[in-house]
């Protein structure tokens, strides 16, 4: 049976930056979650990162740049988080091996997660287009990203990828 990878909030956990979920309430998950295809993931949490954590934003740049090594990610307050945000996404691409996984639903506008849409950097609530870390790193290897809004897109690819 194939996995899908899941943003741990997505699924009602509360491991945001702030203590909190993003639960989707959506049939297709739900059925995939009774069909046992959900593999959870919260990279920030699998890299030891606590809960609550201050939030942190790409600084000047996306999860290519950080993948590449040409900006940071950092706390609110200054602290580079950097570190912390590459080891999630290989944890999170550690599951996506180990599972055979090539679809991912990840949390739109996080560093780590966002697919599309992330916020600039200065903590403002001003949002640019870009992925997060852990999206980056996956599509990098094959992956196919999806946010929360495109469960149905990715439910789809999950039919193609079977048949």
């Amino acid at each position: 049976m194939r996995k899908v990878l899941i943003s741990a909030c997505l699924l009602g956990k509360k491991v945001r930056y702030d203590g909190g979920a993003f639960a989707v309430a959506d049939q297709i998950v739900e059925r995939w979650r009774s069909e046992g295809r959900i593999v959870s993931v919260c990279p920030e949490v699998e890299a030891g990162m606590s809960i609550p954590r201050l939030p942190a934003e790409i600084f000047n740049g996306s999860g290519e740049s950080v993948l590449n090594g040409e900006v940071d990610v950092i706390e609110k307050g200054g602290a580079k988080v950097t570190n912390d945000f590459l080891e999630g996404a290989s944890i999170a691409l550690d599951l996506c091996h180990k599972f055979d996984i090539n679809i991912a639903v990840l949390a739109e506008f996080s560093p780590s997660c966002g697919s599309t849409t992330i916020y600039d950097g200065s903590f403002s609530g001003e949002k640019v287009p870009g992925m997060g870390v852990t999206a980056a790193l996956l599509r990098e290897h094959g992956v196919q990203v999806f946010s929360q809004y495109e469960i149905a897109a990715a439910n789809n690819a999950l039919i193609e990828e079977i048949v």
